[in-house]
């Protein structure tokens, strides 16, 4: 008995600090909703350099960050 009121006191403790941290403040940008992306550069999957401007007007383009993603971590 006293080994599984031990188990939840620990359980409601680690959710207790889990759900009591504070959510990291977004980061700053000069950017406002509606505004035009500026001009970046990425690789697309096969390794081949593709800039932002060189599409625009031309196709749609979507961004899908993966935090993490194929790190290992």
């Amino acid at each position: 008995m006293t080994k599984i009121i031990l188990a939840l006191s620990v359980l409601i403790a680690t959710a207790s600090f889990a759900f009591g941290q504070a959510t990291p403040a977004p980061p700053t940008t000069h950017l406002k909703v509606g505004d035009m992306a500026p001009d970046f550069k990425l690789s697309d999957t096969t390794g081949k350099e593709v800039k932002l401007s060189d599409l625009r007007g031309k196709k749609n383009v979507v961004l899908a960050f993966y935090v993490l993603a194929f790190t290992g971590g």
